[in-house]
């Protein structure tokens, strides 16, 4: 038997020193500006580089000195030739601003009533080798010097600050357990806990940048989980954090946040915050200007009321690498019309309230490659408030709560394989033109009329386009006058069944037909009547496909398409024909 090109679906189941400019790039081919003023392209790409100087090991240091916290009498110092550092008790300060020696402090032992804190105006290395350090009154670890500050996790290691900051100079931040002033590039094989009661677990001014691989756990009660203001970059290591204050996010950037690798799960809980005169809500990961999954896996809850997967002010990029989404929690506020589940977007809902969204970028989105998989209750799962360009990778979206995919303005299918699905709104709903002109599209909406399941905006004159090259299964109908340049049929399947689209030696498609549909549009760039279906328990699982779990099925038939208001017909007026605007 001939396979094929095949997708294989169950629809019922499936749920100072570097700057950001410095490392952060993107290649245009042909650009054009989308409604809101951004430029973007249909095949973007964008480009995050490893610093290296980001690699410890391209530093030279002068001296190790070694620092033994104790449990119950001072700490003890060794190596320290220069005499920069000063102990009170388990208080240890360094000031390394007189001289030029780079230097690595190496820090071990315990205290229940301490702290380390450093000023120095050169790069510096602080070496983690099993010490646990709690401070009532601040901050566990706070460098004030604001270059590279290389953070190498040894053994196992424990941080926690306290409930309140009571010994901050009025002139200094100091804003986490673990704070710097400075960039920290945090290496090495062992593990760190950060028990973040006052402030945020981990948090630097400049950037924080993930290397090699150590295991790093932040539980945060009060902020975020990991702060990096310029950026955070993720390369490698396992990152955990789970964060249950108000309008705090697991990962929080004014800038960029990138995943180049590792293994990060964020679990957020936390509420909608008022914070001088504005609302903010909770989020997985919140990155100000861009978003940036290039590869690693990256798992996002939130169960928090109005909160956010993954939020971002920018674009957005989905390269490689697998993130996965669960946004559990309630709206916050009130729809100011009220009129539509989910408040039904942007200019519904009023200031006061907050969404609880999958993934929201207010710029553009693009997905190239990659896995994404989200699920969602009460809102949309993946929304851009510019266009929606997906060209490669698996995106899975599934609502309850309003369209799985929305876009302001264009949304374009290219490549890939792209699953919504919608209990209550239409599964993919383009503000603009949605143009389908390549990969594999799988839509479902079980809401009924007069939601649908692929719905560009005809009320604005937009048009559903499905363009030669496109593979479309559309359970819940198609927006009235769309234009095809491919047939486009109705099919009959049978409810809970697994089907298929054959013509005796190839396979277009299979997949589970969901129930209470009585809409379904088929469409593929060599699907003719002739593919008029077949049981998928006879010839498809005849062993190799067994292990998909695939048994039992009924035939499909395939008919003219009657869907849609204007509808009537292959490609809504005949192939290659369209609507006038």
């Amino acid at each position: 038997m001939k396979k094929g090109m095949i997708f294989l679906l169950s629809l019922a189941c499936l749920g100072t020193a570097c700057s950001k400019e410095d490392i952060f790039s993107w290649e245009n081919a042909s650009s054009q500006e989308n409604g809101n003023g951004t430029s973007y392209s249909t095949d973007p790409v964008a480009t995050v580089e490893e610093d290296e100087d980001d690699d410890v090991a391209e530093t030279s240091f002068d001296r190790t000195i070694s620092i033994v916290f104790s449990p119950s009498g001072a700490a003890s110092v060794s190596g320290d030739d220069k005499g920069v550092v000063s102990v009170n008790g388990n208080q240890v300060t360094v000031n390394n601003t007189t001289t030029e020696e780079k230097v690595k402090y190496q820090l071990s032992g315990s205290t229940a009533n301490g702290y380390f804190k450093v000023y120095s105006n050169n790069k510096q290395a602080i070496i983690l080798n099993g010490v646990s350090i709690t401070n009532p009154n601040g901050a566990a670890i706070n460098n004030q010097g604001k270059k590279r500050c290389f953070v190498i996790v040894n053994g196992t290691n424990s941080l926690a600050d306290g409930a309140s900051y009571t010994a901050t100079p009025a002139e200094e931040d100091e804003k986490a357990a673990f704070f710097s002033e400075g960039q920290l590039i945090f290496s090495g094989q062992g593990t760190l806990t950060v028990t973040a009661n006052g402030k945020s677990g981990i948090s630097s001014d400049d950037y924080l940048h993930f290397q090699d691989a150590p295991t790093i756990t932040v539980t945060s009660a009060a902020g975020h989980g990991f702060r990096g203001k310029d950026y955070i970059q993720v390369s490698g290591g396992t990152l955990k954090a789970t964060v249950s204050g108000d309008g705090k996010k697991g990962m929080s950037s004014d800038s960029l946040v990138v995943f180049n690798g590792g293994v990060t799960t964020l679990n957020v809980s936390g509420g909608v915050l008022l914070e001088d005169g504005e609302y903010t809500g909770s989020a997985g990961v919140r990155a100000d200007q861009l978003f940036v999954m290039n590869d690693g896996t990256l798992t996002v809850t939130n169960s928090g009321q109005g909160g956010k997967g993954i939020s971002c002010d920018g674009n957005g990029y989905f390269q490689g690498g697998t993130v996965k989404v669960t946004v559990t929690g309630s709206n916050y506020g009130q729809s100011s019309s009220g009129s539509r589940p989910g408040w039904g977007g942007g200019s519904s809902s009023s200031d006061s309230s907050k969404s609880a969204k999958g993934i929201k970028c207010e710029g553009n989105i693009f997905i190239s490659g990659g896995s994404i998989l989200c699920t969602v209750s009460s809102h949309e799962g993946l929304e851009s408030k510019g266009n929606l360009v997906i060209s490669g990778g698996e995106t899975y979206i599934t609502s309850t709560g309003d369209d799985a995919i929305n876009s302001a303005y264009e949304m374009d299918v290219t490549g890939g394989f792209v699953y919504a699905n919608s209990s209550a709104n239409d599964a993919m709903d383009a503000n603009h033109d949605m143009k389908l002109s390549g990969g594999y599209v799988f839509a479902v909406c079980t809401k009924g009329t007069p939601e649908v399941a692929l719905d560009a905006n005809t009320e604005d004159r937009y048009t559903l386009y499905i363009n030669s090259g496109a593979t479309v299964v559309a359970y819940g109908g198609l927006e009235s006058g769309y234009s095809a340049s491919q047939s486009v049929y109705g099919m009959s399947c049978k409810a809970g069944s697994w089907n298929a689209l054959y013509d005796g030696s190839t396979f277009i498609a299979a997949f589970k037909a969901p129930s209470g549909i009585s809409s379904v549009a088929v469409s593929s760039p060599s699907l003719s009547k002739g593919y008029t279906g077949v049981s998928v328990g006879s010839e498809l699982c005849n062993g190799v496909w067994a292990s998909d779990g695939i048994s039992g099925g009924d035939a499909v038939t395939l008919s003219t398409y009657s869907g849609g208001s204007q509808g009537g017909g292959p490609g809504g007026g005949g192939p290659g024909g369209g609507w006038p605007r």
